[in-house]
């Protein structure tokens, strides 16, 4: 894990490195920076985890770190340093981890890094569900997350020609002949697909993916051929609709 220690004497970097290296076996590297400018040049560098800061310097203080980033962009942990008590209250409202008074305590060292690397490790694991949140939410443009007694089953919008009602279940008709029961009944997929302009639901029993339609038939009533087949009824008030849908689509 890498470190950066701002701090504008040199004994007191010195002596924080020697500290740092002997008693924090979890810290791999260390970065020392004389002032507030080039600590910032560093961490745009090399990106340290935790950031080790005086707050009484030439020019710049300390605290005014956050000046320099977008909230966003700090992806490090801080842990204040500094001779002055006065400083503490102003420290933890930049949401430093810890404030460690000079001359520095090796138990209070060691338990402030313990700390950040704890912070970091749940900041990591929160990063990863982020992006695993993000990928599912990409998944879910193309596909449906169907509840089998087995588990979950990921299907494409394209693999599924149409869900048919079975009281408070669902049969799903699939690609390759494959029916799935799912224990939840059509108007659950119905509200759930409302939005996807492929699904149609032209029967109370029936929701289809206009994909998979072979062929419109109209005798003793009109039924929709799907291309495994399966023929749905159309419902007399969807009847006229339909029909004239597809004529004006297609310039019939």
């Amino acid at each position: 894990m890498k470190v950066l220690i701002i701090d504008d004497e040199a004994k007191a970097r010195n002596l924080l490195e020697i500290i740092i290296t002997d008693k924090c076996e979890d810290i791999t590297e260390i970065h020392k920076a004389e002032d507030l400018e080039s600590g910032i040049e560093i961490i745009n560098q090399v990106s340290p985890e935790i950031v080790f800061l005086d707050i009484e310097m030439p020019k710049y203080s300390g605290l005014q770190i956050l000046e320099f980033f977008d909230a966003k962009d700090v992806n490090f942990q801080i842990i204040f340093t500094t001779a002055y008590h006065q400083y503490a209250i102003n420290a933890f409202k930049l949401a430093a981890v810890d404030y460690l008074l000079k001359p520095i305590n090796i138990l209070e060292l060691q338990a402030a890094v313990q700390k950040a690397i704890a912070l970091i490790h749940k900041q990591k694991f929160s990063n990863k569900l982020d992006d695993l949140k993000k990928t599912f939410q990409k998944l879910s443009l193309n596909t449906i997350a169907l509840e089998i007694p087995k588990g979950i089953l990921f299907a494409s919008y394209d693999d599924i020609k149409f869900f048919e009602a079975d009281g408070m279940y669902t049969n799903v008709y699939m690609k390759d002949d494959k029916v799935e029961l799912i224990c939840k009944p059509i108007k659950f997929f119905v509200d759930q697909l409302e939005n996807n302009t492929f699904f149609y639901k032209p029967h109370r029993s029936y929701l289809i993916n206009i994909k998979h339609i072979s062929q419109l038939i109209k005798q003793d009533g009109t039924y929709l051929l799907m291309n495994n087949n399966k023929t749905i009824p159309v419902s007399k008030d969807k009847r006229e609709e339909f029909i004239a849908l597809v004529n004006q689509v297609f310039n019939l």
